[in-house]
């Protein structure tokens, strides 16, 4: 009930855009009356495009009716009478409205929650002293509402200003009639007397006289208000335009630079109903002029005078008509992108609106959509307006599509649910580029008339580029191709050419976007973070940021070439990163324990001043996705030690946290946290076992040490309370220390007592079986 008495604050604007939500296809009242309720209920749990949901639809209208009528019985007294009636005819109603489309009632309410949500959230920040934005979006939304106001009023006066004219025309005509009687009155007086003739002539033409001085007058007043008339249409279609301008060219662009800014792991683009609001008074309006200057011309028609105004007409019908044009073919819009990253023989989803399509009547007579894969190439040709009907670069199945209205929250769209690319046609590459550098979009088009058949449109939008693999290898090449070109596309760019070069500063801005994303942290990469990955891409010693600012990455650099002396590129080794955090180690990420973007020597110099047992957690250079224990411990040899790297294969196994609390020489965690503190409550419980710490009967664990001076280190150093040849782990259960007879670097199997192994070539980090 929170979110209700929240709403009810709202004042000016926002009040007025949230009693909007309201109305017939859902009650204000049904809202305030059965608030607690309403936002208690699982509407998001609910999915629209999937019809097993149906039932719990069903039993959510069922129970909204039920509280309604309760609601009702409950009302007594005088007062309490004609809320009873009210709230049971709004029981009726709504069991009426949705019963047979459930799933209705649950997009109705979730938009309507979404948008007082919005409203309050919105009137929050502008109290705020971080709502410095949202008081800038406020202002600029408070300017396009008062344009739409200065619109309706001079729409006003044009049409208050065509009806006198008319007016003025009529009147205009019946004297032109009473003219033309009179001079048929002159062609009968040649049968009267000339005593009655003289006398009836001396009349009629004074009266013919004063009719053509005022038909004179009155002809040029007419084309005086026909020019003014045009004149201030001329006014209206210059505002209109430039309205239009604003929210086509700067709003709807920046929501669809969002939407692709969303597809790196950005904010989500927003709700389209405030846009679409704007495009609905834009059509409406635009209409009304159209048919007002559709009126104008008829008025000439039917009584022609001579002058410029014909010229004028021709020319605001042909501008308004541009404008509707524009209109409507810039709000056929993809409002759910297709995946970027394709993959052939698997289903996919996408949805399409008409931001006008409900002010416009088209679903009156619902158009069908249809999905095409296009190349890049083909997409060119497309927006040149050259000859390319019919031309494809694959199949889609189940690519047809009717437009559906909503009537609760007056959408007209399109979801196709169930598209699947069948095969791909590829075009020949250019030099060292790649399948997974080949771009191809979705084109969706559809043609619809309005206005009685007056106009017919052809629209058509295309998809983010999106690239095709065949096999889940491709992958990753292919995020590659989609985050370059997601983050560095400039606005009305040819498809789809993208910089090969950009700035250091706005890879880091693209990189940190995607990483907080895909490992769905607010911990994003630091200066430190960014710093080494800059070290490593350009190959430099370097340490401070500012250093990297001025220089380039190109596309080759950041995912064609190698990074030297590795056989890797730089995005392969950073989505080997954020896929093994995603997979395995986000809560420890989260919790500040990994370390990760650290090289050998600078883990070197961070633990070197450290208490034997620190250890800290660096992302492997050696295997992509892996992570390396780095540890403090001096010896008469070394005194730090690393393990060898553990993948995302290693962690499917047995977990980060189970390893490291396995392994007792570790004991702190950079830079002075104690393990268990840290880790503990990652720690895997031992089922069947009388105490937490007893480990299961077929345990073995075995931990490998890199380097030959690991053959060095004295067993009892590892566990001091222990004997010679012994060493207890974390679950407290003796265990036997078998050395390797070759000499391979030290190798601790650790398997109960009763067992014995010896093994000349030991390979295995950890399992479920020995293994050499």
């Amino acid at each position: 009930m929170a979110g209700w008495i929240q709403a009810q604050q709202l004042q000016g604007d926002a009040l007025r855009q949230m009693q909007v939500l309201y109305g017939q296809h859902f009650p204000i009242e049904v809202r305030h009356y059965l608030a607690q309720w309403i936002e208690s209920q699982p509407w998001d749990a609910i999915d629209l495009d999937n019809p097993q949901d149906r039932a719990q639809a069903t039993q959510l209208l069922e129970g909204l009716v039920q509280e309604l009528q309760k609601k009702a019985e409950h009302q007594v007294g005088e007062d309490g009478f004609l809320l009873k009636i009210k709230l049971g005819h709004y029981a009726t109603q709504l069991q009426n409205t949705y019963d047979r489309c459930p799933m209705e009632l649950v997009r109705c309410i979730r938009h309507i929650l979404y948008n007082e949500q919005r409203l309050v959230r919105e009137a929050n920040n502008g109290t705020s002293p971080v709502g410095s934005l949202a008081d800038a979006m406020s202002q600029k939304h408070l300017q396009i509402n008062q344009t739409f106001e200065e619109l309706r009023l001079v729409t006003q006066d044009t049409e208050n200003e065509l009806k006198k004219l008319q007016q003025t025309q009529e009147y205009f005509i019946i004297q032109y009639q009473e003219s033309l009687r009179v001079q048929a009155q002159f062609a009968g007086l040649a049968q009267l007397n000339p005593q009655e003739r003289l006398s009836r002539e001396t009349a009629l033409q004074q009266k013919q006289v004063s009719l053509e001085a005022w038909l004179q007058r009155e002809a040029q007043t007419l084309q005086q208000y026909r020019v003014e008339l045009a004149e201030k249409h001329q006014k209206t279609l210059q505002l209109l335009r430039k309205q239009q301008t604003i929210i086509l060219d700067d709003e709807l662009i920046q929501w669809k630079r969002r939407q692709q800014l969303a597809g790196n792991g950005g904010p989500p683009e927003g709700s389209l109903d405030v846009l679409q609001s704007w495009c609905e008074k834009l059509a409406e309006i635009i209409w009304q002029n159209r048919q007002q200057i559709r009126r104008a011309e008829h008025l000439c028609q039917q009584l022609p005078i001579p002058g410029p105004v014909e010229e004028m007409l021709a020319e605001v019908n042909a501008t308004i008509t541009d404008i509707i044009s524009a209109l409507v073919t810039s709000t056929f819009i993809i409002e759910k992108q297709p995946p970027q990253v394709l993959k052939t023989q698997t289903k996919f989803a996408a949805t399409v609106r008409l931001l006008v399509g409900g002010k416009l009547n088209v679903h009156m007579n619902p158009p069908q959509v249809k999905a095409t894969i296009i190349s890049e190439q083909q997409a060119k040709s497309l927006l040149k307006n050259e000859n390319t009907r019919n031309e494809c670069s694959g199949e889609i199945l189940n690519n047809c599509c009717v437009m559906e209205y909503h009537q609760a929250t007056g959408t007209l769209s399109a979801h196709f649910r169930n598209m699947s690319l069948k095969r791909i046609k590829r075009a020949d590459r250019r030099g060292a580029e790649s399948v997974t550098e080949e771009k191809f979009t979705v084109l969706f088009e559809s043609q619809f008339s309005v206005g009685s058949n007056e106009l017919v449109f052809q629209v058509k939008t295309l998809s983010l580029p999106v690239v095709v693999i065949v096999h889940g290898s491709q992958d990753h090449n292919a995020t590659a191709t989609v985050l370059w070109d997601n983050a560095f596309a400039e606005p009305g760019r040819v498809p789809f050419a993208v910089p090969d070069k950009v700035l250091w500063p706005q890879l880091c801005e693209a990189l940190n976007m995607k990483f907080k994303a895909e490992v769905q942290s607010n911990r994003g990469l630091t200066k430190e973070n960014l710093v080494f990955l800059a070290q490593k891409l350009f190959n430099s010693s370097t340490s401070h940021l500012e250093d990297y600012n001025g220089m380039s990455v190109s596309w080759s650099q950041f995912n064609r070439e190698n990074l030297p002396g590795w056989n890797y590129t730089f995005w392969q080794w950073f989505d080997g990163v954020m896929e093994v955090l995603k997979k395995h180690h986000k809560p420890h990420w989260n919790d500040g324990a990994i370390l990760g973007f650290v090289n050998k020597q600078q883990a070197h110099d961070l633990l070197i001043n450290k208490p034997d047992g620190t250890f800290l957690l660096r992302f492997s250079d050696s295997e992509i996705g892996g992570i390396t224990i780095a540890w403090k411990f001096d010896s008469p040899d070394r005194n730090l030690w690393n393990l060898k790297p553990f993948t995302t294969r290693d962690f499917s196994i047995r977990s980060l946290a189970d390893r490291l609390g396995d392994l007792s020489y570790l004991i702190y965690v950079f830079p002075d946290r104690p393990k268990d503190e840290v880790f503990s409550k990652y720690y895997t419980p031992v089922l069947g076992a009388s105490r937490p710490d007893t480990p299961g009967p077929f345990r073995s664990l075995w931990t490998k040490l890199l380097g030959q001076e690991a053959c060095q280190l004295p067993l009892t150093s590892l566990s001091p309370s222990l004997p010679p040849g012994t060493w207890r782990n974390s679950y407290a259960a003796r265990w036997t220390v078998w050395t390797p007879v070759s000499p391979h670097p030290l190798v601790f199997s650790l398997l109960p007592e009763a067992r014995s192994h010896e093994c000349s070539n030991p390979t295995l980090l950890f399992g479920d079986h020995t293994q050499c």
